[in-house]
Order: C-alpha cells, then structure tokens, then sequence
C-alpha cells in the first residue's frame, strides 16, 4: 500500500472545529483512538466510549509522541508543539478526517451497505460473489472477512473502525475495486464509524430483538438503523424489505430513491417460493423461475434482496439470475453436514429469537416422517440478556429434542446463562431439555443422540472458530467438533 502523507489543516477542512490550539500544518503520520497505538507524528482522538473515555488518555498519548489531539474538551495543560483542536463530537471527527487522510477512497468506487438484524451477511458476501463472478472487481467488509477482491483479510467487528475502513477502501481504489459491499451495524451507527463515508445504496433487512444491551431499548435500536438511510444523499438508493413492518419507518426522511423488495407484500421487486426439498428452492423473481441452493423462507428474502441490489446498480436483469443459481450459503450460514449415518446436522449463526425461529422452521418441513430435531443452543456472555429465555422458548417449542449450552461466555458464569435460559422454559416442556455448559460435549452429546433421518441443529456461533472464556479466546470450531463425532476422527476441539 502507498504511505499515506496528509497534513492536519487538510484533514480539517469538512469538521466543525470551535477552537484550534498550536501549529495545524503538522503532517500526520497515522490517526489512533487507543493511546496505547500511539507513536511519533500521530494523532491522537479522545473518544468518549461506554466503558473509557479517551480524554483521560490524552497525556499517555502526547508522551508517546502524538503531534495533535482532537478532542470535546481541551486538558487543563496544553504542550508546546502540540495542536490541539475542539470539537463537539471526536468521533464524528475520526470519521470525517480518515475519509479524508485517504482521499475519500468511498467516493471513487460504488460503497453499498446493508443493515438489519438477520440477513446482513449472506446478502453483502452473495453480493460480492455475484459482481466478482460477473467481472468486476469488488471488495467485502463482513462478518465473516474482509476481501478485497481475491485477497481475504480476518475480520475483527461487524463493521471496523473508521480508520480500517477508509484503508480497505483505499486498498480497494488502488486495485481496482469497482464495488464495495459492506455489513452496517447499528453499533456502527451509533459510534460514526461510517461517518465520512459515501454510499452509493443501502439494503434494509429486517429488524427483530437484538443488542438491547447497548441500545436499552428497542426503539433505540430501531432508530439507530434509521440513522443509516437518513444520512444517504439524493444520488443513492435505499432498497428495503417490504416484508418487515419497520420498512416504511427506515426510509421515510431519506433523500435516497426507495426501493422495495418482498416475497409476501407487493413491491417493486416480487419474489416467490415455487417449489422446496432439501437441495434448494426453486424461486419466481420477476415472472422468471431459478434454482438456488438455498433452504428456507429467509434465504428467499435474502436472494431477492441480492437480486434487487444488482439489478440497481445497474448490471441488467438477466446475468445476475444465470450467476444466482450457482451460487452456495455463506460460511456458518445454514452449512449442512451429513454422515455416514444419514444424521444432518445444520451449522447456524443464528443468535437473535428470529433467526433461531427462521432456521428450525426451514428445517422441519425437511424432517423425515417420525425423525427428529435436536437443537443445541446457547447465549453469549455479557450481552442482551432479554433475549436468553426467548430463544429458550423457540428452542423448546419447535424442537424435539433441546440442549442448553454456552456460547462465549465471556466474563459470565455460563451456567447463570444457562439459568437465564430456563426461565423461559414452561414446565410442562422440561423433560425435553438437556443442559451442558460444556459446548464440546453437548454437540457430541446431540450427534450421538441422533438416528438416521434427525437434524441437529448446533446454533450461535456459525463461521466463528473461538470460544471466548472468561476474556480469553480459545480455538473452537463447531463444525470440527460435529465431523469428528459423525467420522470418528480422534482431533477434537476444546
């Protein structure tokens, strides 16, 4: 990558300053919000956060050699040679000013990003794969990895920070990325991590309970994804999902032109399931017919969703139909393993109610007569507590068979957890439930339990090859754990 050389003044030119302290002519060497990255030419952004506030940080950073602060409220000492800038939101300004350092990279390639609570995902990496397919080249801001074209980078959040954002556009500008298509979550929002950014189109998914940790309430968390098509200009475009009550919410003070897809409610792109079976869906999207290798009512949202989203960024109608029907289910997303004992087991990330709720009802029609569904699901540690008893209560309802488990369980106790869990338990279901806090044996536990012809359903975590425990990550990789029990392979992860 070319060194990026950019001198403060100029980064300053698109943020709201009240007050400019020293020499803003300084060149800045790179832009860091943690203190502890800090080195000499850098410049240092005190960002109020929910657990530290970086203006408390300011003097670790000036002694580590920043040359500049940008900050709400100045420090009760100022250094010689060092520029200290007032604003009213420095996280705004991170956003704002990485654009900048990198030459506005979203500008000079087409940015869409896609926002809901289930369905991000699959639709921003099916989006990738299509225009990748079809010869553009493209880049993924994921969940599951960055890419910048054929280059595959780990992934570190949903949606980074403004800085590793703005590099990978950058990346993408300088190898020829045409597109961009980019996860947004309401954390994302909330925190101005795409502040700065030019978005060329945003898909809508859905909304259902989820983050209630961070946001408090639901209507919180609602408006924080309102937030994200508020801010698109005239010249983009907001395509959302007509199916989900909060569509119409989403887009009525955006500037953007609105677009709607749905399977149920009439829109400008209509869908439909023809036919089902456990290889795929054979789906009627705009009066023509195509097979896709997909399961389930959601993923028929999801590829109408990707369907809609080429077709208005301008690559026709036809192409993206022929390269649909050959495309397979992201990483951790309804991935199926099948052993030699007829038993399949179904790999999922759901962790919100709904989507738990979307993937057992995709797999029960497929249930063999007098076969059985064995789910193993858990909760994460330190997160929305709310919904541990709700996702219990799905579980229970629409399974035969129930193993409680950890997630990550972070700093919690995973058995508290599990006793969340529970409350949402009728007592008249508890015979169908099984609690193992250890993951490694309640996935071999289920797979054991299974004859032919039985599902499992191992729900939660998905691609994610970690467990994290007590603030530590540990390898762990449901999808090992599952083909040694099927296989009898001795490796096993724990």
């Amino acid at each position: 990558m070319a060194t990026v050389v950019r001198r403060l003044e100029e980064l300053l030119r698109e943020v709201d300053c009240t007050g400019i302290k020293g020499d803003a002519g300084i060149i800045a060497a790179s832009l860091e919000f943690d203190s502890r990255r800090i080195s000499p030419g850098s410049i240092f952004f005190a960002i109020r956060g929910t657990s530290y506030d970086g203006h408390n940080f300011i003097e670790d950073a000036v002694s580590s050699g920043a040359v500049a602060v940008i900050c709400e409220r100045l420090p009760g000492k100022l250094k010689l040679k060092v520029c200290y800038v007032q604003v009213p939101d420095s996280a705004e300004a991170l956003g704002i000013m990485a654009s900048e350092y990198y030459g506005n990279p979203s500008r000079r390639l087409h940015l869409t990003g896609i926002t809901g609570t289930n369905g991000k995902t699959t639709i921003a990496n099916l989006l990738f794969r299509l225009f990748t397919a079809m010869g553009h080249g493209s880049g993924l801001i994921s969940t599951v990895g960055y890419q910048i074209n054929d280059r595959k980078i780990p992934a570190t959040h949903t949606t980074p920070d403004p800085v590793t954002i703005n590099r990978l556009l950058f990346e993408m500008n300088e190898d020829g990325c045409e597109h961009c298509f980019m996860e947004v979550s309401s954390h994302a929002v909330v925190q101005k991590r795409i502040k700065g950014l030019h978005f060329a189109g945003g898909i809508f998914t859905n909304i259902s309970h989820d983050h209630l940790d961070y946001h408090n309430t639901y209507d919180d968390y609602l408006k924080a994804k309102k937030k994200f098509f508020d801010d698109l200009d005239h010249k983009a475009f907001a395509l959302v999902n007509k199916d989900d009550r909060n569509s119409t919410f989403m887009v009525q003070n955006t500037k953007a032109m609105v677009k709607s897809y749905g399977l149920k409610t009439m829109a400008d792109f209509m869908g439909s399931i023809v036919e089902k079976d456990y290889s795929g869906m054979l789906l009627e999207i705009g009066g023509r017919e195509v097979f896709v290798k997909f399961i389930g009512s959601f993923n028929a949202s999801n590829i109408l969703a990707v369907y809609a989203g080429a077709v208005l960024l301008g690559v026709g109608s036809d192409e993206p139909l022929r390269i649909i029907s050959t495309l397979t289910p992201v990483e951790g997303r309804f991935e199926t393993i099948r052993s030699d004992k007829g038993v399949t087991a179904v790999v999922d990330y759901a962790h919100t109610p709904d989507a738990l709720e979307n993937v057992i009802n995709a797999i029960l029609p497929m249930l063999p007569n007098r076969s059985k569904l064995i789910t193993v699901t858990g909760a994460g540690g330190d997160r929305d507590k709310v919904k541990r008893p709700v996702m219990a209560a799905i579980a229970v309802k629409n399974s035969h068979q129930v193993i409680l488990t950890s997630d990550n369980p972070r700093s919690e106790n995973p058995d508290a957890i599990i006793n969340d869990m529970l409350k949402g338990i009728d007592k008249s279901d508890i015979y169908k439930v099984l609690c193992i806090s250890n993951r490694l044996e309640a996935i071999k536990t289920a797979c054991r339990m299974a004859q032919k012809g039985d599902f499992v359903l191992v729900a939660g975590k998905g691609h994610e090859t970690y467990q994290e425990i007590e603030g530590v990550r540990h390898h762990f990789d449901d999808r090992e754990v599952i083909r040694s029990t099927f296989f009898n392979k001795n490796k096993t992860t724990g």
